[in-house]
């Protein structure tokens, strides 16, 4: 098991810069970039993210130069020369590439393009808003799915069977932001009660709180996000594990324990739940991904919770490099390290599994 892991962990390495490299040059060649966003907001149609670099390069409008970008017809080269330098694209695409790559080996990502502020630091103040609802969100989807599935497989058919699927069935048709909004009109001060705050993840005064009013603020604040997450997330892992248990269940095995006595109970813990299991826990990197760092944008959109889902959509959008890179950098390293965790789990729920002949 121990070179299985060895083996793993190396293969991060070019797992890993395969993505980086992808992504970077499809990045760097995408039109719209930083220097492009800035030459629009230079001639006053861009966004306002980009007033720090016009309003820091003082040069004059001309007329005339060719130039690469769009939209920079009529803008004075100097200027353009001056963008560039700033946003590092005065340098080869091939240097800026190898560049990247020795500083995010140190974890180096460097400065935002718009925030004025590390890009580390950055992340890491988002974190908290992220994990709260990716933590909460992923403890209660498991611990209301696995009973409620293995309670479906063991009634399958029965009267709980169809009436609980039809209650998965609505929870998976209706969208997480549909919930939150609906949740907004009903509990937050929208048209009927105002029982839940509608913004942030604690409230103005939570310094000056006790420890038990601050632990009663936190999940005051998130009950209603973390609450259209898991109706939008627990339907899908409900029936993955009712189809994996019942599938189980009808082994040849589970015929032969009855056959010797064992109770239900003993042959459901004792015997069906390690190898349906399996099948669940391979899905837990993907979802505490998702959770963590994308699933919870129109969440956090509509609460107005400021996370890294809502940083990442931001960065896209205004082409933030630095943060886009190492919001990839981080999220896929987090990912495959979290794959290899699934992996060694399976061995500790099943003794049987090896990876050694692998």
């Amino acid at each position: 098991m121990n070179y299985y892991i060895l083996r793993r962990l190396l293969l991060i390495i070019p797992t890993l810069l395969g993505i980086m490299t992808i992504n970077f040059f499809i990045v760097q060649i995408a039109p719209g970039g930083p220097v492009e966003q800035a030459i629009a907001q230079y001639q006053g149609i861009g966004d306002a993210n980009t007033t720090r670099v016009a309003s820091g390069t003082n040069s004059e409008i001309k007329q005339g130069g060719e130039s690469k970008y769009r939209g920079s017809r009529g803008v004075d080269p100097e200027y353009i020369k001056a963008l560039e330098k700033l946003y590092g694209f005065d340098k080869p695409i091939v240097e800026r590439y190898f560049s990247m790559l020795w500083r995010y080996i140190k974890f180096d990502f460097g400065e935002s393009f718009y925030r004025n502020e590390k890009v580390t630091d950055l992340i890491i103040s988002k974190m908290p808003v992220s994990i709260s609802l990716g933590l909460w969100t992923t403890l209660l989807v498991y611990l209301i799915s696995i009973p409620l599935g293995i309670k479906k497989a063991t009634s399958h058919g029965h009267s709980f069977d169809i009436w609980t699927s039809t209650i998965v069935t609505v929870a998976y048709a209706l969208p997480s932001f549909i919930v939150a909004i609906m949740l907004i009109v009903l509990f937050a001060g929208g048209s009927y009660y105002d029982w839940f705050p509608l913004r942030g993840l604690t409230s103005d005064n939570f310094s000056e709180l006790s420890l038990m009013a601050q632990i009663k603020d936190y999940f005051w604040h998130l009950t209603l996000p973390v609450f259209a997450s898991v109706l939008g997330s627990f339907a899908t892992l409900t029936m993955l594990t009712k189809n994996s248990f019942l599938d189980e269940i009808h082994k040849q095995y589970v015929v032969t324990a009855r056959a010797k006595g064992c109770s239900d109970k003993r042959i459901l813990y004792g015997h069906v739940f390690r190898n349906a299991m399996l099948l669940v826990l391979a899905g837990l990197p993907a979802a505490l991904i998702g959770i963590f760092f994308t699933g919870s944008m129109l969440i956090e959109v509509i609460f107005s919770l400021d996370g890294l889902g809502l940083l990442s959509f931001e960065s896209v959008i205004n082409r933030d490099y630095p943060v886009i890179f190492a919001s990839l950098y981080m999220f896929t390293l987090v990912g495959l390290v979290l794959k290899l965790i699934s992996d060694i789990t399976y061995t500790l729920i099943d003794p049987r599994i090896t990876f050694e002949g692998r």
